[in-house]
C-alpha cells in the first residue's frame, strides 16, 4: 500500500472533496450511496469494433495507441447530470464492450474549459493511474491508497457519506503517481482538480463521474497499468465532434 501524503493532502481535503462531491452535500438522491448500486449488464461482445463507438476523430486520435482499456463516459446532454459508463477492452485490433453501468457526472453537465467550482465535468481523454479510498484495497491493479482522509464530511447529506469509499483518479490537472487526494494542481487552482471516478449517490456530482459500487469494484480489479487505461468522457455531442 502506498503511503498517503496526509500532511499535504489533509490540509486541502475539503477543497479536494468539494471539487469532487460538492461541499454542500449535493441535491440529495438515495438515502444510502450503495442503494443506487445496480447490477452491471451482462458482458456484451461486439464483433469487429475498430473504434470506440460514438467517439469522433478529435477524441479518438487522443486515445494512446498502446491503450487496451478505455472507460467511455457518455453524458446524456451538455447540461445533464446522467451518464452511461462503458468499459471497452481491446483484443487484437478490435474493441469489446466488456461492461456498462448507469451513473452521473457534474450537476450542471459538461465543459471543454473546466474551472474550479463550475459543477461541470471536463470533456476529454485522460489517463487513469492511481486509486484509493476509505475502504480496504479490493484487489486493485492500479496503485491504491487507503486512508481515512478520503472520508466525506459528516455535515454532507447522508446519501454522500460513502462517495469516496472507492475512487480512481482521472488524470486531469494532477500529478500521476500520487494519491488521488494529493492537492497539487500543475495547471493552477483555477482549473480545478480532484476529478475522480467514485461511488454513486443517485444524483449529479461537482465534477466527477460516479457509478455503482459494483462498477467501482470491477474497474479497480480490472484496470491494469500495463494496459494503459484511459477514460474518454463528455456529453454525446462533444464526444462525436
Amino acid at each position: 500500500m502506498r503511503t498517503t501524503a496526509v500532511a499535504a493532502a489533509c490540509g486541502a481535503l475539503l477543497m479536494s472533496l468539494a471539487a469532487c462531491g460538492g461541499s454542500d452535500g449535493g441535491s440529495g438522491g438515495n438515502s444510502d450511496a450503495q442503494s443506487g448500486d445496480r447490477p452491471p449488464q451482462k458482458q456484451a461482445r461486439t464483433v469487429d469494433l475498430k473504434r470506440i463507438p460514438d467517439v469522433g476523430d478529435r477524441l479518438q486520435k487522443q486515445i494512446p495507441a498502446n491503450s487496451r482499456q478505455v472507460v467511455a463516459v457518455y453524458g446524456e446532454g451538455k447540461d445533464a447530470a446522467d451518464s452511461t459508463i462503458v468499459l471497452y477492452t481491446k483484443s487484437g485490433s478490435t474493441w469489446d464492450k466488456t461492461r456498462s453501468w448507469e451513473g452521473h457526472n457534474g450537476k450542471k453537465g459538461w465543459t471543454t474549459n473546466h474551472r474550479e467550482g463550475d459543477k461541470r465535468s471536463p470533456v476529454g481523454v485522460f489517463t487513469l493511474s492511481d486509486a484509493g479510498g476509505v475502504l480496504a484495497d479490493p484487489g486493485a491493479q492500479l496503485p491504491y491508497t487507503r486512508s481515512a482522509s478520503f472520508q466525506a464530511p459528516r455535515y454532507w447529506a447522508k446519501s454522500h457519506w460513502h462517495d469516496f469509499d472507492y475512487v480512481i483518479a482521472i488524470d486531469y490537472n494532477r500529478v500521476k503517481g500520487t494519491s488521488p487526494n494529493d492537492p497539487t494542481r500543475p495547471q493552477g487552482q483555477s482549473k480545478g482538480g480532484s476529478i475522480w471516478l467514485h461511488m454513486d449517490h443517485g444524483s449529479g456530482t461537482s465534477a466527477c463521474v460516479s457509478l455503482p459500487k459494483s462498477g467501482m469494484e470491477y474497474l479497480l480489479r480490472t484496470l491494469d497499468p500495463d494496459q494503459h487505461p484511459v477514460v474518454v468522457m463528455g456529453d454525446k455531442a462533444d464526444l462525436k465532434a
